[in-house]
This record gives structure tokens, C-alpha cells and sequence, in this order.
């Protein structure tokens, strides 16, 4: 053994002083290197330098044990054979190594990038598996080239493969590359408010590769295709305002009308049974009235105005009687006692001699109220001027009006929600000073709409 030593000393220092030789430039060249990327990191101050050295750092050393074997293999007395197979097989793990450092720094450069976009969960898996796949392929096909493979057979099925893919994804891809596309404008971002020209509305929950979620005023969740959000003109109404401490939940109502068996044929009955009957009754002959001809502007009249003007052709009181401003009562218990007093005051001058004739005498009806709860719940301004948009006029009349004297609150259900839910405090007084009685319910929608849009611009 130690003969034979002394006579190949020479073969076997030169393939290890080549690879020591290399080793040692790799270690300087690393050195250098690093400053030079430092250099870079600090004059260019891009996010993504201190990744970047992090990775090339670590396989550094690595190509340049390769790259010494390699050397030391050319310079030895090895047979062309095993030389060739050798050199192959540091080429195959000097590809592989370059495969795991180009997928590991995309995928990281990609998921920095893509939240910086704000790109849903499923979008940044999709792109880092794509781009792994690719990278594969990629080195696969090199390390078949190196080792003298046929490739043909693997580039068919590759494109067999991307063929099948685009045939069976040929419906999903326009909403792939259109999730895409609304992920990298960010014109569209999880909990923006948005409205489709097709009437779907809500709030933006989820963004995926394939679709949009939208949760709706009503709780339902609506799904939308990413390319429908292309297609179609969208509203985007931003993020949502300010939440109310308690949701506002709208209510309506329907009426049933019962008969009480009473009736007058002069003023002094009239008034007598005013003075007595239940709300129910002076609400029915007022606020019932004035809903049924809600289309008429100024204010339609009251039942008793009508019936002392057309049956007892006493048209001085029944102006009086239409000219009682129902907005200046809080409780329907002080707009009875005014309906009362101007009778009475009429009653004093010695008025009191016609009667109606028979079959038109006045017949009390009083209304009764079944309340129903709707399906719309709202947390903030936008979500209470798209449901107003959309609840019936019965379930605006309630809040308005109802609330406010037949309920005994003073104020509309509007404005207590806007004061004490929301602290718009002077949004409420705004609505609070305006008088109901002299708009159609429609034109009551419109101005609370044109108010609250106002006030969020």
C-alpha cells in the first residue's frame, strides 16, 4: 500500500489540490459576494434584497463542492467512463439545487407581493403551486438532457396534460384570470360594499380564485363569478361606516279595521264620543286617512274635517278642523283634546242645529295594528339607505309615523336609532324637524335618502 502511494502520490494530490483549490476560491468569492449584495441591499432598499441573500447564501459553498469534485474528477486517471458518469451526476444535483433555490425564493417573492395586493388565500396557493410545477418540469427536462434521454416522449405529455387542463377548466378560467385581475387593481377588496348592475348588493366577504362572496342585507350570502364582476358595471361603495352600538331592524305592519257600533249625526254627539273614544279610534280616522291618500300633496284632510263639511255642510269648522297641524302633537292623546276643543269652542257660539241626513251619519271605526318583522337588519348609514330603498311604504309609515303617536315615542324610530345607536345626533334632529305630514311617502323616501347620502359623502 505504501509502495503504491509512492508511486501515484502525483495522481491523487493534483485532483485533491484542485479540489481544495476550489473550495478555497468558493470561500473567498462567498465573501465577496455577500458585500457586494450588501452594497446592493443598502443602495437599492428593495424589500425583497435581504430574502434574495439569504438564499443564494446557504447553496453558495455547495456549487463550489460540486464544482471542485467535478475539477478533481477531470484531472484524475479515472476512465473516460467513470468520468463522464461522475460529471453527469454533479450536474444533475448542481440542477437540482438550482430547482429547490428557484422555488423557494418565487414562492417567497410571490406570497410577499401577492399580500402586499391583498390576493385572497386560494389565489397566492394557486400561483406558488404553478410556479413550483413549472420549476420542476423545467429541471427535469434539463437533467433528462444531461443524461441523454429522450424528451420527446415527456414534452407530449406535458402538453397532453396542459391540453386536458384547459378543456376541463375552459368554463373556470375566465374567472381564474378575472380573480386575477380584481386581486392586482384592488378595485374590489374584502369588505368593500359593492352594488351589480343586476341588482346583487352587499358586502365583499370573500374573493377567490373562481368567485366573489357577497353577504346581503338579509344575512344570505350571494356567490358571483369573477368575470361577472368585468362584465357588468359595479358599484363600489367603499368600506363599511361606523357600526351602530344596536342594529336597526325594520318592522311592518298591516291594519285590520273594527267597527264599533258607534255613530253621530250632529256636532255635540260627535264630540261627546271623541272625548271618549279609545286612540285607536282618533288614529284610525286621522293617520289611516291620511295613508290612503299617501299620493296627495299638501296633506290630505282628517275623517271628522270631511263629514262636518259634506254631511252637516259646516264648512267653517271643517277648515278649522283640516288646518290642525297633526306634526305639533307628540301623542294622539293631544291631538283628540285638540280635535275636542275646536268643536266644543264651536259648540259655544250656539252651532249645533244641523244633523246629518240619514245613512250619512259618522261612524267610528278604530284600526287595529298587527306588527311584522321584516327580513332587513342594518348596522351602519349605507346599509340603512340601500333598505330604505327597498322596504315597502307600509314599513316606512310605521317607523314614521306610528312610532311617534301611536307608540307614545315623541320621535320617529329613525331618529332615535340615528341618536342613540350611532351618536348622529345632528342627522337625527334633521330628520326629526321634518314634518311627514306634507310629503307623499315616496317623496318622504326620497328626502330621508337624500339626507343620509349627504351626511356619508
Amino acid at each position: 500500500m505504501i509502495e503504491w502511494l509512492i508511486d501515484n502520490w502525483l495522481k491523487i494530490t493534483i485532483p485533491v489540490v484542485a479540489f481544495l483549490a476550489t473550495y478555497v476560491v468558493g470561500l473567498w468569492l462567498k465573501r465577496i459576494v455577500n458585500n457586494a449584495f450588501e452594497r446592493w441591499a443598502s443602495r437599492t432598499r428593495w424589500e425583497g434584497s435581504q430574502l434574495v441573500m439569504t438564499t443564494l447564501r446557504r447553496p453558495f459553498l455547495f456549487w463550489f463542492l460540486l464544482l471542485g469534485v467535478s475539477i478533481a474528477i477531470q484531472v484524475s486517471v479515472l476512465p473516460p467512463e467513470a468520468k463522464s458518469i461522475t460529471i453527469k451526476a454533479m450536474g444533475s444535483l448542481f440542477v437540482l439545487s438550482l430547482g429547490w433555490l428557484a422555488v423557494t425564493l418565487c414562492e417567497q417573492l410571490l406570497k410577499i407581493y401577492l399580500l402586499r395586493l391583498k390576493a385572497p388565500g386560494p389565489t397566492i396557493t394557486l400561483a406558488r403551486n404553478v410556479t413550483r410545477i413549472v420549476i420542476i418540469i423545467v429541471g427535469v427536462l434539463i437533467i433528462l438532457e444531461i443524461w441523454g434521454m429522450p424528451t420527446s416522449p415527456l414534452l407530449v405529455l406535458i402538453a397532453v396534460a396542459v391540453l386536458a387542463a384547459a378543456l376541463a377548466l375552459r368554463n373556470a378560467a375566465p374567472n381564474l384570470f378575472a380573480g386575477f385581475q380584481v386581486s392586482a387593481t384592488q378595485q374590489i377588496k374584502v369588505g368593500d360594499y359593492i352594488k351589480l348592475e343586476t341588482g346583487e348588493e352587499g358586502y365583499v366577504t370573500e374573493i377567490s380564485w373562481n368567485n366573489t362572496r357577497i353577504k346581503a342585507l338579509d344575512e344570505s350570502i350571494v356567490i358571483v363569478p369573477n368575470n361577472r364582476l368585468l362584465q357588468h358595471t359595479v358599484i363600489n361603495y367603499g368600506h363599511p361606516l361606523k357600526k351602530a352600538k344596536e342594529p336597526f331592524r325594520f318592522y311592518s305592519r298591516t291594519h285590520l279595521t273594527e267597527l264599533t257600533g258607534l255613530k253621530a249625526k250632529n256636532l255635540t254627539e260627535l264630540v261627546d264620543i271623541l272625548k271618549k273614544a279609545p286612540e285607536a279610534v282618533i288614529y284610525y280616522h286621522t293617520h289611516r286617512f291620511l295613508e290612503e291618500h299617501h299620493y296627495l300633496t299638501p296633506e290630505p284632510s282628517n275623517d271628522f274635517a270631511v263629514w262636518v263639511s259634506d254631511a252637516l255642510g259646516e264648512e267653517v269648522l271643517g277648515e278649522r278642523l283640516v288646518s290642525v297641524n297633526t306634526f305639533e302633537f307628540p301623542s294622539l292623546g293631544a291631538l283628540r283634546d285638540r280635535l275636542v276643543g275646536i268643536i266644543e269652542e264651536h259648540l259655544s257660539k250656539g252651532s249645533n242645529a244641523r244633523e246629518a241626513m240619514a245613512g250619512r251619519e259618522f261612524y267610528f271605526m278604530k284600526s287595529v295594528s298587527v306588527v311584522l318583522p321584516t327580513t332587513y337588519t342594518v348596522h351602519d348609514l349605507r346599509e340603512f339607505i340601500e333598505t330604505l330603498r327597498k322596504i315597502s311604504l307600509g314599513s316606512l309609515y310605521f317607523h314614521v309615523f306610528e312610532s311617534r303617536l301611536r307608540l307614545g315615542r315623541g320621535l320617529n324610530d329613525f331618529t332615535i336609532w340615528l341618536r342613540d345607536s350611532l351618536g348622529e345626533e345632528e342627522l337625527g334632529e334633521e330628520i326629526a324637524r321634518l314634518d311627514p305630514y306634507t310629503y307623499t311617502l315616496e317623496g318622504l323616501r326620497s328626502t330621508l335618502i337624500q339626507l343620509i347620502e349627504k351626511r356619508i359623502k
